[in-house]
């Protein structure tokens, strides 16, 4: 039989896949949340089905849900930025030996859903000693946290960091990244969060204390070589007085502004401003806003070549036991719901992940479409 007959075969001989999916149907609530069963089509030509071990919850579909992420599409849609996955079914052009083996996918959305369609060239391999959940946590986070560290901000052995957010999913990996560096970390989370952030490697900073600036300055008089801050707003002209001479701010979010109401963009673009007008002045310091997706339109094969390079080296730290995943809970696709309205409470530790739903769970957690005429 020829390769392609091959595939042809395979691809015609892969079951049907009923797709469990939450979709995301307009503005709504976390509980507005649809659970959908559809069909899922045959794999076409360069695509494999992928069962879903592990997606979770990131900044993006809280943002989604408000309207107010940079380019999403329109509603009704399924949300999902990430997920590692079992590859069960290859269609044309695929080679088949990919099926049975697991692969981690950066989808932006589609990935809430026991089963998905992904083009094989974004699958980046994990390897079978890491947990899926373990794996998912550190998928974008990781890829973030390593880009923004060793890419952009390229900090050195025996320089000082500042990390908003040090207990969230970029954060906490962020911190654990610095430490085998010989990286020294300041970190900011809520008091309840501060046994974490320190034993993760960092000193911890009360977020919520008006004088924060000012005890970063006390723990770094000389100033720090780089501030990562995914918080935006107003408190971002502080993170940029914190940098010494030479040193480095990477903003990578406008979370101060998430629930503003008006154009979703205008945050984004005046930070754009900002930054820019920082960046033309002599002192020697920079100022980047980190893209997640920066380069892919120009050259696609070049931009998942360095995702799945870092990738790499984030898991391997993670098998190694360097990093340690930060699971705030693992919740049922069905119960996606609960997953979305945990993330968004601010009140936990790391990544909220969802995995597939017990063969015995009953679907019924998020709400049910009325049936349509």
């Amino acid at each position: 039989m020829t390769s392609t007959a091959a595939h042809a075969s395979a691809t015609s001989a892969a079951p049907v896949v009923s797709a469990t999916q939450i979709v995301l149907p307009g503005l709504v609530e976390p509980d507005g949340l649809d659970l959908r069963s559809r069909e899922l089509p045959a794999p076409a030509k360069g695509q494999v089905v992928l069962r879903m071990d592990a997606t979770g919850v990131s900044f993006a579909e809280q943002q989604m849900r408000r309207g107010k992420y940079y380019d999403q599409p329109p509603f009704p849609f399924v949300p999902g930025y990430d997920v590692v996955g079992t590859v069960t079914a290859a269609g044309p052009e695929v080679d088949t030996a990919l099926v049975g083996r697991r692969f981690a996918a950066v989808t932006k959305t589609g990935a809430w859903a026991s089963h998905l369609l992904v083009d094989a060239v974004d699958l980046m391999p994990v390897p079978d000693e890491v947990d899926a959940a373990d794996a998912e946590t550190v998928v974008v986070n990781g890829i973030t946290a390593w880009q923004m560290l060793h890419r952009v901000a390229k900090v050195r052995t025996g320089g000082t960091i500042v990390v908003l957010g040090a207990n969230g999913g970029v954060g906490s990996t962020l911190v654990q990244l610095a430490r085998p560096a010989g990286i020294t970390v300041i970190g900011t989370a809520s008091p309840r969060h501060h046994a974490t952030v320190r034993e993760l490697g960092a000193t911890p900073v009360d977020y919520r204390d008006p004088d924060l600036y000012a005890r970063i300055r006390e723990l770094a008089p000389d100033g720090v070589d780089a501030v990562f801050d995914h918080v935006g707003g107003a408190g971002v002209e502080q993170s940029w007085q914190l940098l010494r001479r030479g040193g480095t701010l990477v903003s990578y979010g406008t979370a101060a502004t998430k629930d503003d109401e008006g154009n979703s963009q205008l945050p984004v673009l005046k930070l754009f401003a900002r930054l820019a007008a920082w960046n033309s002045l002599p002192n020697g310091r920079s100022a980047h806003f980190y893209n997640f997706w920066a380069g892919k339109r120009r050259g696609r094969a070049s931009w998942q070549r360095r995702m799945t390079e870092d990738l790499t080296q984030v898991l391997r730290l993670v098998a190694d036991g360097v990093i340690t995943p930060q699971i705030a809970a693992r919740i049922p696709l069905p119960d996606a719901a609960a997953a979305l309205t945990l993330a968004e409470s601010r009140t936990v530790a790391g990544k909220v992940v969802i995995v597939p739903a017990p063969p015995f769970q009953s679907a019924q957690s998020c709400r049910q479409p009325s049936p349509r005429p």
